[in-house]
């Protein structure tokens, strides 16, 4: 698995626009150990322009440490957060430049997240910007303080898991059918609802703690027969539902072939490439990693159902073994199977198994 890096980043200016700063700070996200810090003053400039510079400077910082880590990017400021995460727009002249440069940052690395963080938990960052504004208010150049103590061991490997238990909702006509089904909400088949209730007597004594399930409805009634039998609440994750397969949904592979010949052979070729209207397999990998993520906080050393789609659960299998991005062309899953890892605290995962459709023969 990649490494997964948080950076926290912040900028501010003494008087919008006035002296501005900017201050960064690159942590393990496994062990909260501070691997790199930076900081700035700037000059003359608005609070928005700092705060962009420091998203620049952390993401710098999270590139020489490991471009192919997987970093979870944290500031107090909306303003950044939801325009790198593409929900408002950039309108500002002085932020396109930066917005761009960020992004471009971002795209070398392996996959980059927003989130956003109240003030209070972004002061590491927020000193930072502060010491460099007060450092050139001297006439000095901001240095990283020498650690007060030593740095604490490494954490010993961990033993305990989380453990995932990954089932593909039960048939639709869809399925049948051999149709592209992605973002729509395609039932399940009486076939489909019968494999959902096998495979809720098959997990009923596997030691259940959670039930996570992709928002689309055959996911949510798959789910809802396990909930039945076990007594869990149900609780929706978007990041685990399907591909959007754009102009694809609904169609066979046939149908998509002479419609779109260009696009269907660049999508088979490359997992950044997208159908027409609809969303890359890197664009699901993405969200699937950050859904994983999220899970792993939240049922750390459990054993949780994850009920979701061929796409995310390939992209699971893929991310368990580290493998490639071409390998999900070469994995098959059944409808109603189930696939088990082994999630530990320390990187390595452990796929269990792949594919288990022995509950639906009975």
């Amino acid at each position: 698995m990649s490494r997964k890096l948080i950076v926290e980043a912040d900028g501010g200016s003494r008087g919008n626009p006035g002296p501005a700063g900017y201050g960064a700070v690159v942590r393990d996200a496994l062990t909260g150990e501070v691997l790199a810090e930076t900081a700035e003053a700037i000059g003359k400039a608005t609070n928005n322009v700092a705060e962009y510079r420091g998203l620049i400077a952390g993401l710098t910082a999270a590139a020489s440490i490991d471009r192919a880590a997987r970093v979870d990017v944290r500031m107090d400021s909306k303003l950044v957060v939801e325009q790198m995460s593409g929900r408002w727009k950039i309108k500002h002249p002085d932020m396109i430049p930066l917005a761009t440069r960020a992004r471009r940052l971002a795209e070398g690395l392996g996959a980059v997240s927003y989130g956003w963080i109240p003030r209070n938990r972004n002061a590491h960052a927020d000193r930072l910007a502060n010491e460099a504004m007060d450092a050139a208010a001297r006439g000095e150049e901001w240095a990283p303080a020498a650690p007060a103590e030593p740095e604490p061991p490494p954490l010993p490997p961990s033993t305990t898991p989380t453990t995932t238990l990954l089932l593909r909702h039960g048939e639709t006509t869809f399925s049948v059918e051999k149709r592209f089904a992605g973002a729509g909400d395609v039932p399940l088949t009486a076939t489909g609802l019968a494999q959902a209730r096998s495979a809720a007597l098959a997990l009923k004594d596997r030691g259940l703690d959670a039930i996570v399930t992709s928002p689309l409805a055959r996911c949510r009634d798959t789910a809802a027969e396990v909930a039945a039998v076990t007594g869990l609440d149900v609780r929706v994750e978007d990041g685990f539902r399907e591909t959007d397969f754009g102009d694809w949904e609904g169609l066979t592979f046939a149908e998509a072939r002479d419609r779109h010949p260009a696009a269907l052979r660049a999508w088979l070729a490359d997992p950044e490439a997208a159908p027409p209207g609809g969303e890359s397999f890197a664009d699901t990998s993405r969200r699937v990693r950050t859904a994983l993520d999220k899970l792993k906080v939240r049922a750390r050393h459990r054993t949780v159902l994850v009920v979701s789609h061929v796409t995310p659960i390939k992209l699971l299998v893929r991310e368990a073994l580290g493998a490639p991005m071409p390998a999900i062309y070469r994995m098959h899953l059944d409808v109603a199977s189930l696939t088990s890892i082994d999630w530990y605290d320390d990187g390595p995962a452990t796929l269990r198994t792949f594919n288990d459709t022995h509950h639906t023969d009975r």
